[in-house]
């Protein structure tokens, strides 16, 4: 910043299109029009598909160009989009990451804009239509008028229509002949607009995409009187549609699309932020049951039996019905359900666990089933509640509901039913409640630098913390760990009630939801750290940081890279070295979370819902794979199982509490492959013969028990594991075991492992059941044992989602 706070230096970058924008430029606030803008560096330049390789070292020689520096930079410009979503989230991650790690404002520009901006830097002026590739036959259609003063928008909201709808549209304008257009879709597109007649008055080529200069003039006129931006954590990108599995259940429950879906690009209202909510299924007649039972227990309510419910969930209905529950690790904690009768549902019963209530779970389970009805074709609700039940009727008037009358001894004598009437929708409140970091908390940013004392710098030196970066999947994890191996903080926030509707991981809900909290989850690890290590004066700062590591793979590509771009952005721009990590690496250096003087050679079983393999390892960083599954890994195997039986996702925590009172032996399911020497794994077939018994035994008429089921299954799942490690380790002559992933938290391969093989003089190690699913605390222990070696990444890689171990 120059002296007298005249003018500010800004970075810009923007990776939504093929063209990779990247500048540096004065920022100059004016009183009166937009702020001036001086660009003093540009590195753009057409870059396909490899903009996370190319971004930072980019934005590295455009400082060096000016002879500048990260240090010497005020605030941090980024392109939200519209445009491939993976382009869009590199950009962002980054910046974020920039903004974070050298505590710069953060400002989000709409690509459009900087596209209009770039037509009119160049001298055109009058009518522009952008049309922004946005693939699938499809574009961003945007109209500006440009003049004198700058590009005004003529729209207000981003949105996506098919390119043909755009051309014809533009083309049925009275002023369709003044239209000069512009935008990368052209290059795709260009022969429908041609054939609109309007390709005619196109801009230059070189003008189609975004520029930085374009990107610092869009936010110039945004924010002329000050430099614009500010807490990176609520920059997120501009989406235009949900993801396809998210739209497709917002169609079938007739949901508009809410504000919030519209800033984050995930639909918050499919997800319940606490708990799952599902609809009901057959294996949940028992628990249903006994939750009436106990929540009405003293009152006039006779308690649902388990056919009762059974009877509801069956084909052939005279009437439609909708049934959904709540379940929390396993544990049913509501359920609520109606019938249509007339366009109206008559709910039939709510309850929920006494211990849960005053959490919004009846609300959130009525949104449910009215919205079902809706796409019934029910207008109105009506339920009958007794009369002295002041809590629910409190509830149920908060919803919309209101009196109607009453039915005098519908309880019994002396219990009389008020009946409530609502129109639909209901009346559904956010709950703001949540425990995971979010993106709305209102913070002072940038942060102010924490006041430390020689004491503390010098044990913070000390210590050397390592901040390690996790997003492989649906969690969006951020650890630090000390020099010495001790972990300072251990962040995780959780995606599973945004995937548990789809009964698995949706990759595009995931990689929107690590863009939308990886801030808040970094700084939670930031905090807690500094708690740790006892500083008085706010939280450890990224200078203070040793490394930043981060996973590279393997994983969901579209999670990986948010991760990656990230930990690079912040990683540069807090002057620290970059470590990169494998995923699978991480479960087996888990393990040292619990025996810190493990030491090779030793067998590995890696378990989890995306892998399963057995390791001989040789030597830290010397593996040899012995075998790997064939098809299904074991936790996907749990969760096609848990699906088959209507239990919800994720399968694992569900099926081993059934398995607590089930008969292992009760199902003689099959072992694939277990012949000795041969250490692959084949789950298909187990997943099909427990398919195939649930389906014979309905079909028979007979009523499946589910504890049986579960304990047989994971039998034969977890005997085949044990036989290929007992056998690896004779081989190998290896006296040391040692197991990782997801399922590697389940207590009955735990126990089985170290009952088993302890007996057979082999010393197991099982981690931390906190650090058996995916979480930072593995990585950070890979990135202290890399940092310690030296093992840094440069700014160039990039996410690997077929890493290999």
């Amino acid at each position: 910043m120059t002296q007298g706070n005249e003018r500010y230096l800004v970075a810009a970058c923007d990776t939504s299109t093929d063209m990779l924008v990247c500048a540096l430029g004065w920022w100059a606030p004016s009183e009166s029009g937009a702020a001036r803008v001086e660009l003093l560096a540009s590195g753009d330049h057409l870059c396909r598909r490899r903009a996370n390789v190319e971004l930072v070292d980019t934005l590295d020689g455009v400082l060096r160009d000016a002879g500048l520096s990260m240090a010497d930079v005020d605030g941090v410009l980024v392109g939200r989009g519209p445009g491939s979503f993976t382009g869009v989230r590199i950009g962002i991650s980054t910046a974020k990451g920039l903004a974070c790690g050298a505590n710069l404002p953060l400002e989000g520009v709409s690509t459009l804009d900087a596209s209009a901006w770039t037509a009119w830097r160049a001298g055109v002026r009058g009518l522009l239509a952008v049309a922004a590739d946005a693939m699938r036959g499809e574009v961003y259609p945007a109209l500006y008028r440009l003049d004198e003063a700058g590009a005004s928008r003529l729209y207000e909201r981003e949105r996506v229509v098919k390119a043909a709808l755009a051309a014809r549209e533009w083309a049925e304008r009275p002023d369709a002949g003044e239209l000069q257009l512009t935008g990368d879709g052209l290059v795709r597109y260009g022969k429908l607009f041609e054939e609109a007649g309007l390709m005619g008055r196109a801009c230059p080529r070189e003008l189609w995409w975004p520029s930085g200069e374009g990107l610092l003039l869009a936010a110039a006129a945004d924010a002329p009187a000050a430099l614009p931006g500010g807490d990176p954590a609520l920059v997120l990108p501009v989406y235009t549609r949900l993801s396809d599995a998210e739209e497709n259940e917002r169609r079938r429950l007739g949901l508009e699309q809410s504000e919030g879906s519209r800033v984050t690009g995930v639909a918050d209202e499919l997800a319940g932020r606490h708990l799952q909510f599902r609809p009901m299924g057959a294996a949940d007649a028992e628990a249903a049951s006994a939750l009436e039972e106990a929540c009405f227990s003293g009152s006039g309510h006779a308690a649902w039996t388990p056919e009762m419910f059974l009877s509801e969930l069956g084909e052939g209905a005279a009437v439609p019905r909708t049934w959904w529950v709540a379940h929390d690790d396993g544990e049913l904690v509501g359920i609520a359900g109606g019938m249509v009768v007339d366009r109206d549902v008559q709910v039939l019963d709510v309850a929920v666990a006494s211990g849960r209530r005053r959490q919004g779970i009846a609300r959130k389970l009525l949104s449910h089933v009215s919205y079902d009805a809706q796409m019934l074709g029910c207008a109105t609700a009506s339920l009958e509640v007794e009369a002295d039940n002041d809590a629910a009727i409190a509830l149920y008037e908060r919803l919309g509901f209101s009196r109607a009358g009453v039915r005098r001894g519908y309880y019994g004598a002396g219990r009389d039913a008020l009946v409530m009437t609502a129109d639909l929708p209901l009346r559904l409140p956010v709950d703001a409640a949540s425990p995971e970091p979010t993106s709305a908390a209102a913070r002072p940013w940038p942060a102010p630098a924490p006041s430390r004392t020689d004491a503390e710098r010098a044990e913070i030196a000390r210590r050397q913390p390592v901040l390690a970066i996790e997003s492989s999947c649906d969690e969006t994890a951020v650890a630090i760990i000390d020099a010495e191996g001790n972990l300072l903080a251990n962040q995780v926030s959780t995606q599973i009630d945004f995937h548990a509707r789809f009964g698995g991981v949706v990759p595009e809900i995931a990689s929107r939801k690590h863009v939308e909290v990886i801030v808040g989850v970094v700084d939670a690890a930031l905090e807690e750290a500094a708690a740790s290590l006892g500083l008085a004066d706010g939280p450890l700062s990224p200078g203070e940081l040793a490394a930043v590591g981060v996973t590279q793979g393997p994983g969901l590509v579209g999670a990986l890279v948010v991760g990656v771009a990230f930990a690079k952005g912040f990683a540069f721009a807090a002057g620290k070295p970059l470590i990169c990590v494998n995923h699978l690496e991480g479960h087996l250096y888990a393990n040292l979370l619990t025996t810190p003087d493990l030491e090779p050679p030793f067998i590995f079983t890696l378990v989890s819902g995306g892998h399963t393999m057995l390791v001989h390892v040789r030597a830290w960083g010397d593996y040899e794979v012995l075998g790997e599954t064939l098809d299904d890994a074991v936790g996907e195997a749990f969760d096609k199982v848990a699906k088959a039986l209507g239990l919800g996702y994720p399968g694992g925590p569900v099926i081993s509490r059934l398995a607590e009172t089930g008969d292992p032996k009760a199902i003689d399911f099959p072992r694939a492959l277990n012949r000795r020497g041969d250490y692959r794994f084949s789950l298909s077939g187990l997943k099909t013969a427990v398919t195939l018994y649930i389906e014979q035994e309905t079909k028979a008429g007979r009523t499946i028990h589910l504890p049986d089921l579960a304990a047989s299954f994971e039998a034969a799942v977890f005997d085949v594991q044990y036989k290929k490690a007992r056998n690896a380790l004779r081989e190998t002559g290896a006296r040391e075991y040692c197991i990782g992933g997801g399922v590697a938290a389940n207590p009955h391969l735990r126990e089985m492992m170290v009952r088993k093989l302890t007996r057979q003089g082999i010393r197991v190690t099982v981690p931390p059941r906190n650090a058996c699913t995916d979480n930072a605390a593995m990585i950070a222990v890979v990135a202290r044992e890399k940092f310690a070696r030296g093992e840094f990444a440069d700014f160039s890689v990039d996410a690997d989602p077929n890493m290999t171990l």
